[in-house]
C-alpha cells in the first residue's frame, strides 16, 4: 500500500509516516519512481510506534522494541547495551506512574459522575 492509505487507515500524516522511517521505526520497500510501499503488516506497526511514542517512549528505545513484537526481531532476548536497557527499565516505571496518575483521575471523575446531579438547561 501506498503512503497515502497507511496514512488514512491509521489516522497518522504522511509526514508522521516519514518522520518514523527517517527514525528507523518503519521500513517502507521503495518503487523504481521512488514511491513508498508498505506491506498490510505496516499498519500495526504504525497504531505500536503510535502508542509507544503517545506513552512517552523515546524513538530510540521504540527502535529496539518494535521488532520483538511482531516476531520480525529476536527470538529470545535482544542485545542491548546497559545503558538503554536502564533507559528502558526507567521508562516503563515512567509509563506505571503515567497510569496510576490516570487511574487516579478516572475513578476521581467516576465518583464525580456517580454523585453529581444533572440540572435541566436554562
Amino acid at each position: 500500500m501506498k503512503i497515502g492509505e497507511l496514512a488514512f487507515r491509521t489516522g497518522v500524516t504522511p509526514r508522521a509516516l516519514r518522520y518514523y522511517e527517517e527514525q528507523e521505526l518503519l521500513h517502507p520497500e521503495r518503487e523504481g519512481n521512488g514511491y513508498r510501499t508498505y506491506p498490510e503488516s505496516a499498519v500495526v506497526q504504525v497504531e505500536q510506534v503510535r502508542d509507544l511514542l503517545a506513552a512517552g517512549l523515546s524513538t530510540r528505545v521504540i527502535r529496539v522494541v518494535v521488532p520483538c513484537f511482531d516476531g520480525s526481531g529476536p527470538e529470545l532476548r535482544p542485545q542491548v547495551d546497559k545503558e538503554l536497557a536502564d533507559n528502558v527499565a526507567r521508562e516503563v516505571e515512567q509509563m506505571g506512574a503515567r497510569i496510576d496518575a490516570l487511574t487516579r483521575n478516572r475513578d476521581a471523575v467516576r465518583r464525580f459522575l456517580q454523585t453529581a446531579t444533572p440540572t435541566a438547561p436554562d
